[in-house]
């Protein structure tokens, strides 16, 4: 069928991308902003998510450290826990405890079936 890919995407999505990527270069460009300066907030960002220790429904984080911000006095003064906020830790270690699937036996790997996602 012409027109998509292995993913079942069309090329439009492709083209609609690369359409969107260059309108924010542009807009980037026109307020100054360098790509250098948005993958430093973007790495601070991350930082900041994995130090957080407390997370709001809305991904205001805290990290313990410092005067507790109004976000969760206001939580917390209106009855709610502060364990309720607390960030769940994943463990690596948890992966590895999972049984390894043996995907070699199975009949529909390399067909399209294998990547159609239930609706």
């Amino acid at each position: 069928m012409r027109g998509w890919n292995i993913e079942g995407e069309t090329d439009m999505d492709e083209q609609k991308r690369q359409s969107m990527i260059a309108y924010l270069r542009r807009k980037m460009t026109k307020v100054g902003i360098k790509v250098g300066d948005l993958a430093a907030a973007i790495a601070e960002d991350r930082a900041r998510q994995k130090s957080a220790r407390y997370r709001s429904a809305f991904g205001d984080t805290w990290d313990g450290k410092g005067e507790m911000p109004q976000w969760l006095k206001q939580a917390t003064s209106a009855g709610q826990s502060l364990a309720h906020f607390a960030v769940e830790k994943t463990s690596t270690s948890a992966s590895r405890l999972r049984p390894a699937i043996d995907w070699s036996r199975d009949p529909f790997a390399g067909t399209r079936l294998a990547t159609v996602r239930p609706s």
